[in-house]
């Protein structure tokens, strides 16, 4: 049965949703500057000790916040199969990692929290903590950063003169996405890990990022929700809009728009 919505204050929520991901990220960064242990799931992923403990923080701390809303969770096998409800929260306390295990200097991992309304990602925390960069937005007060420049408003940028900028992903670039860039006429992509890519095109680095590898929706929710915020869309490549609740909680290919 659906749940009944929340009615939300999303500015507040926000702000303790901020916290939450820098504790996480505090966790996540205390095994990084350490050894890293790694075990497998049975799709054949990594999971460390950081997601593991991340996830410990997030799950407790939204139980405090905001108890009545469910949790979906990637480290939660359980979380998987609960019904679709009206709003619930997608949960990847530590997405990008592979770029995790690189280490690489590169940082492009993140702690993602997104919440779902209606099949729609209204709200996303995104804060990568190796880089000291947070993205937070809600579609009631649109997207921002917040990086060592302080607080900024974030909106994706016209596409410029010189031709639109793709963002990629690092280690599940495929064929289908090299044809795309290619039949759509891109020459500049930039490649990089994690939900960070929603999020270099929400706040004007980059103007589209295509997906055609598989994802999951915990790994999309939140960056998506600051995409959207900040003045873009996620669609199906047959132009539908990208939703959420789907079976399994498991993405189809889609176009993370920017102005392109």
């Amino acid at each position: 049965m659906p749940n009944q919505m929340m009615q939300i204050d999303y500015s507040q929520l926000l702000e303790e949703l901020r916290e939450v991901a820098r504790d996480a990220g505090r966790e996540i960064m205390r095994i990084y500057e350490s050894s890293i242990e790694v075990n497998f799931k049975d799709d054949g992923s990594p999971v460390t000790l950081a997601d593991e403990a991340a996830e410990n923080v997030i799950l407790g701390k939204l139980k405090e916040i905001i108890p009545d809303i469910p949790i979906i969770s990637e480290e939660n096998s359980s979380s998987h199969q609960a019904e679709v409800t009206e709003q619930f929260f997608l949960i990847d306390p530590l997405d990008g990692t592979k770029e995790f295990l690189k280490k690489d200097g590169l940082g492009s991992f993140t702690v993602n929290i997104g919440l779902i309304e209606n099949r729609i990602p209204t709200l996303g925390v995104v804060y990568a903590p190796a880089l000291d960069r947070m993205f937070f937005a809600s579609s009631a007060t649109g997207a921002f950063e917040e990086s060592k420049k302080g607080i900024q408003k974030i909106t994706i940028r016209p596409v410029p003169n010189s031709g639109p900028i793709a963002v990629a992903s690092v280690s599940h670039r495929d064929e289908s996405t090299n044809n795309w860039l290619n039949s759509n006429h891109i020459k500049d992509t930039i490649s990089i890990g994690s939900s960070l890519k929603f999020c270099l095109v929400a706040c004007g680095e980059a103007d589209v990022y295509p997906r055609f590898g598989p994802t999951m929706e915990w790994d999309t929710a939140a960056g998506d929700a600051v995409l959207r915020s900040a003045g873009g869309k996620v669609l199906l490549p047959s132009g539908e809009l990208f939703s959420y609740g789907k079976s399994n909680y498991r993405n189809s290919a889609f176009i993370a728009h920017g102005s392109f």
